[in-house]
This record gives C-alpha cells, sequence and structure tokens, in this order.
C-alpha cells in the first residue's frame, strides 16, 4: 500500500494510470462495439476515455519545465548517437509539450482565435519526432548490447574449441537463429533497454494514426497505449527499470 501511495503522489505515476484507464476504455469500447445490446456500455467507455483524456492534459501542464531539464541532461551524455538523439528528442517534446497547453488552453475557453487542427497537427508531428529519435536511440544501444553479447560469445567458443561436441553444435545453428538467439539474449540482459523498446515501439504505433502515414484500428492503438502505458507505469514504480543516458 505503501508502495502504491508513492506512486499516486507522483505526476508522473498519476498520468500513466490515466494513461492506461484511457486506452483500455479505447481497446474495450472497440471490442465491445460490434456486439449488439452493449449499446450503453459503449457510449460510457467513450465518455470516460474523454473524461481521462481532458484530466491527463492539467498532468502535462508542467511537462515543459521536464522536458527543458531532460534536454539539459541529455548533451551530457557521453556517446555521441545518445547524445544527439535525446536531444533533439527531448527538444521535440518540449514543442509538443507547448502545443498541447495551448490546445489546453483553446479546450477550456480561455480563447478562440486558435486553429485547435494545425497546433493538434504539430502537437502530433512533434510527438512522433521525439518516439522515433528515442527509438533511434533504442536501436543503438541494443546493437551494441548485441556486439558484447557475440564477443563474450565468440569468448567462448574458443575456449570451447577444444570440445567436438560444443563446437559441433554452435556450427549447426543457422544465421536467423543466431541473430535471434542475439537479440534476445542482448535484451535478456538489459531489461530497462527492452522495456523502453517495446514503449516506443507502441507509443509510434498512435503517431503513425495521427499523422496518417499509417493508419490502425482503434483497437491496435488501445492495446498498444495500454501495453506502453504499463511500461511507463514500471519505469515510474520501479527507477531501476527506466533506460538511464550514458
Amino acid at each position: 500500500m505503501d508502495a502504491f501511495i508513492r506512486f499516486t503522489n507522483q505526476t508522473q505515476g498519476r498520468d500513466r494510470l490515466f494513461r492506461a484507464t484511457q486506452y483500455t476504455c479505447m481497446l474495450l469500447r472497440y471490442l465491445l462495439e460490434p456486439k449488439a445490446g452493449k449499446e450503453k456500455v459503449v457510449m460510457k467507455l467513450k465518455e470516460l476515455e474523454s473524461s481521462v483524456s481532458t484530466g491527463r492534459k492539467w498532468f502535462r501542464l508542467g511537462n515543459v519545465v521536464h522536458a527543458v531539464q531532460a534536454t539539459q541532461q541529455s548533451t551530457h551524455a557521453t556517446d555521441l548517437v545518445p547524445r544527439v538523439c535525446l536531444t533533439f528528442a527531448n527538444l521535440n517534446r518540449v514543442v509538443y509539450f507547448i502545443c498541447d497547453t495551448v490546445l489546453w488552453v483553446r479546450s477550456v475557453g480561455l480563447t478562440s482565435g486558435i486553429n485547435q487542427e494545425k497546433w493538434r497537427m504539430w502537437a502530433a508531428r512533434h510527438y512522433y519526432y521525439s518516439v522515433l529519435l528515442s527509438l533511434v536511440r533504442d536501436l543503438y544501444e541494443i546493437s551494441l548490447q548485441m556486439e558484447q553479447v557475440a564477443h563474450d560469445r565468440a569468448k567462448r567458443e574458443k575456449s570451447l574449441s577444444q570440445d567436438p561436441l560444443g563446437y559441433s553444435v554452435a556450427k549447426e545453428e543457422r544465421e536467423w537463429l543466431q541473430s535471434f538467439l542475439l537479440l534476445f539474449r542482448s535484451l535478456r540482459k538489459h531489461p530497462p533497454l527492452l522495456l523502453d523498446t517495446v514503449k516506443n515501439l507502441c507509443d509510434i504505433l498512435n503517431s503513425l494514426d495521427q499523422l496518417g502515414i499509417y493508419k490502425s484500428n482503434p483497437g491496435v492503438i488501445g492495446l498498444g497505449g495500454l501495453v506502453s502505458s504499463i511500461a511507463g507505469i514500471i519505469t515510474v514504480a520501479c527507477p531501476h527499470m527506466k533506460l538511464k543516458t550514458n
């Protein structure tokens, strides 16, 4: 219970819970819509989804400051590729949160002279760039992990080269199987990297749909958003599972 209280006391924790609720409603609504007699349930899910989405905007109002701080921190990364990717990803997040704040101002009626569709597209575009750059960073980190695992494996095979059985079994593995096993072992050794990659892959589905690059149905978007939200909840609840900047 103490852990749950600490989690919900954090703005990011509450936002992740709201986000998980939002995408769960979307997924359930998609699954129930084709079924007869579920109209009232679908309508309630739609209303809850809309309310939660509006509530999440309150939690994001101060995120511009956090994004600026994250940009400053990412410039100190020692490796060039993560430094460039994360810096530009966080800069795009700054622009995204500015657009999101403008949309919130328009939605609460503080001003009416804002082109809502234009600002929504700008927000979606910069969010897409942010997620894409984060995903590039993940792929780079995966490649480094795979190189390390391959290097360790080569050392083991060299030490076992005097063992005919061990050597023949290694030689019988197909190329595609070797690559898959290499990827699996790399991600298994680095759970934060796996979690971050899954989260970004799921997040990019929503951006591709919003920008019209690749249209998905609400079921796919809802499932992807739910998985991404669960990954986010894990990183907030367990900080050691968050991918660190080298």
